[in-house]
């Protein structure tokens, strides 16, 4: 067995720290690079080796398999073969597969192979839409809701209440969730979210269960803490019961997954809900040079000060990190504006070339977008330029269902007659228009994923027909099968394109992030929201903090060659260009607020003058239990013309204004441009855009609609 000063040689004093806390409640605060997974292990390792808990009676969890196995591998080699390291899900299964028939009686249900044919029957029996995007939206808002404990009764106020972009009206989507539910259980089958809602009840009502399972398992770690969800959360509690020995680890600043449920307030509040808790905060980066780590540091501390995700209160907690390097000096990040995407994905070409022949391996080598619909130029021309890649997270452009459709479309259409001079963008855009392009793109989801897909196929007949004279159908088909053709199949030793969400974990010796401009990064439906805004910043701080030795930033003025509507860089590249910023500050902080100042921005209720922490609360303008004195005849008329705005822009209802914004704005009244942007939800864009029509309202005139 590993002695215990071997379990301390070469930790940093953080790190021992962390290694060394008593058992009870700890939490190690580990950004990016810190060595967050050897901490971790080295910390039950430890207990283990003191005597303090046996291997079997500890139980580790984690988000993915990968990180499970490679804890668990880590263990064995410390001396503490036996620990239970599993992802939350695999944990649950196991533990119902053990208790469900002494609980309920009979074998465990199996789990659906079926799910989009259960939502898929539900939502038919309702006659909505039941194509692929449409049905895979509604299981991820099932799947959102389950992660959140929401019933279908509780789900519409709940999500009014949180600004959720619901895929169909409410009231459907609540029928659709009910039938789901009744199909799977009459089928006696269970979803992954059911694995964690049972196991936390079987916990939480049988108490001879419960003490039996708590006997077994006396410490627990959580790594990731701050992408647990309620419903993980709530799991989390049925297994302590009324124990404390919990040790968790995390870092606010990079929590991704608020979209999903996760949340950090749990690792945020983890001091005040533990009041003897033990914190440590690793801040050394072992991962990147100080270059690197500068940048990253610049990225995060430009976070509205005291606001994390879903508006928690962050930089007051103490929670907050600014990592500090550890490595040789590297060189330093580059910045480089381009006239167009294709230039700028021709001159990440050349440096990865460059590179590759210095030695870096292509393997080393990674392409950060967005949005995966991104992809599809990188691919083309790193394989013009005979560079091996994988495409990570997602499909191959050519590979998805969209595009083999449209391709499908355009051949037939190809096939039935050839188009004049000059007609091949809008033949194209008319065929791809029967397949699901349309001229706006949706708010989110998969429909927007197909969307910019099939955008991309409708510029690339534009450049095509900028290069070449008389192209017409069938000339773009066969650029189409090229295309195809020539992409190099995913190999180990290729660049790397992935997604931002898709990088996280993940790490590279050179990060090219790609396509950083305004409505891409930050996301076009985040515009107008603080909360998504900010998510979309620690996407981004995500990115950089993948590097290890070099970070190359880019963004191009126009979408395609020749012109058109000039795109503005993103907001978060104003503070770390050094073009903008001469003499930036090498260790910059968290933009600080004086005291006076927090206390001026401090909410209250404006009918008990409480001071409102939670989010649903700010957004009213006052207590959950305080009486609303909504005006109905208002909130009435913001209606109706919520939905006349919404179908002369052919957007959903919940892109104009959310049902918790219409009802503070019924509730307060607002009577002038200033006090109407106050409200949550009623950012610049939207106050430009629908404010004189909502004042007009409130002010008892008629709205223009115009």
């Amino acid at each position: 067995m590993t002695d215990q000063p071997r379990l301390l040689e070469g930790l940093d004093p953080q790190q021992r720290a962390a290694v060394t806390a008593p058992r009870g409640p700890v939490c190690v605060l580990a950004g990016a690079g810190t060595g967050k997974t050897r901490t971790i292990t080295h910390r039950i390792a430890w207990l283990v080796q003191r005597g303090l808990v046996v291997p079997q009676q500890v139980l580790a969890v984690t988000f993915t398999a990968r990180a499970a196995g490679e804890m668990r591998s880590r263990l064995r080699g410390l001396g503490a073969d036996g620990v239970q390291a599993q992802t939350f899900h695999a944990a649950a299964f196991r533990q119902l597969r053990y208790f469900w028939p002494r609980v309920i009686g009979d074998e465990l249900w199996p789990l659906t192979e079926q799910k989009f044919r259960l939502v898929t029957q539900a939502a038919g029996r309702l006659r909505l839409a039941t194509d692929q995007d449409s049905v895979r939206d509604l299981a991820t808002e099932i799947e959102w809701a389950k992660a959140t404990l929401l019933t279908p009764e509780r789900y519409p106020a709940a999500a009014a209440e949180r600004g959720r972009e619901c895929p169909v009206p409410p009231e459907h989507f609540t029928k659709v969730f009910e039938g789901y539910e009744k199909l799977k259980n009459s089928a006696k089958v269970l979803d992954f979210d059911d694995l964690l809602l049972h196991i936390a009840a079987i916990l939480e009502e049988n108490t001879e269960v419960a003490e039996q399972f708590r006997a077994q398992y006396r410490s627990f770690v959580v790594d990731e803490y701050q992408d647990v969800t309620p419903l993980q959360q709530r799991v989390l509690d049925a297994w302590l019961g009324q124990r404390d020995d919990l040790t968790v680890v995390g870092d606010a600043n990079q929590t991704i997954y608020s979209f999903a449920g996760a949340s950090p307030r749990w690792l945020v509040d983890f001091p005040r809900r533990y009041q003897n808790a033990e914190v440590v905060k690793l801040e050394r980066d072992y991962r990147s040079t100080p270059q690197v780590v500068t940048l990253a540091n610049r990225v995060i501390g430009a976070a509205s000060p005291d606001r994390g995700a879903e508006g928690e209160d962050t930089g007051s907690s103490g929670t907050e990190l600014t990592l500090v390097g550890q490595l040789p000096d590297g060189p330093e990040p580059e910045f480089a504006a381009h006239d167009d995407e294709a230039e700028e994905a021709r001159a990440v070409s050349r440096r990865i070339a460059r590179l590759a022949g210095n030695g870096v391996p292509f393997s080393e080598m990674v392409v950060l977008y967005r949005v995966n619909a991104q992809s599809e130029l990188y691919e083309q021309t790193l394989s013009e330029a005979g560079i091996p890649y994988q495409v990570r997270g997602g499909e191959r452009f050519f590979a998805r269902t969209e595009v083999r459709q449209a391709i499908t479309a355009l051949r037939g259409a190809a096939n039935r007659g050839n188009t004049g001079p000059g007609e091949l963008p809008k033949v194209v855009r008319e065929v791809l228009s029967e397949v699901g392009l349309t001229e706006r793109a949706p708010s989110g989801g998969a429909a927007l994923e197909r969307w910019q897909s099939l955008h991309a196929l409708a510029e690339l007949a534009d450049e095509l027909a900028g290069q070449v004279e008389q192209a017409d159908l069938t000339h773009y088909v066969a650029e189409l099968d090229t295309r195809a053709s020539a992409q190099h199949p995913p190999t180990v030793e290729g660049v790397t394109l992935a997604s931002l969400h898709a990088a996280k974990g993940l790490e590279w010796d050179t990060v090219f992030l790609v396509g950083l401009v305004e409505k891409t990064l930050p996301i076009q439906y985040a515009d107008g929201d603080e909360d998504a805004v900010e998510e979309e910043r620690r996407l981004f701080y995500v990115g950089v903090t993948r590097a290890r030795q070099r970070v190359r930033l880019s963004w191009s003025t126009y979408r395609g060659q020749g012109g058109g509507r000039k795109r503005r860089r993103s907001r978060f590249l104003r503070e770390l260009d050094p073009a903008e910023n001469s003499a930036p500050d090498s260790k910059p902080k968290r933009r600080e607020k004086s005291a006076g100042s927090r206390r001026a921005r401090e909410v209250h209720c404006r009918i008990c003058s409480t001071p409102l922490t939670a989010t649903a609360d700010v957004k009213l303008g006052r207590c959950s239990g305080c009486p609303s004195d909504v005006d109905e005849e208002l909130l009435t008329k913001l209606r109706g013309w919520r939905t006349e705005r919404a179908q002369q822009l052919r957007v959903p209802a919940y892109v104009v204004f959310s049902d918790a914004t219409l009802l503070a704005i019924a509730e307060q009244r607002p009577d002038d441009s200033e006090a109407l942007s106050r409200i949550s939800g009623v950012g610049a864009t939207k106050l430009e855009r629908f404010g004189a029509d909502v004042l007009g309202l409130v002010n008892g005139s008629d709205h223009s609609g115009g």
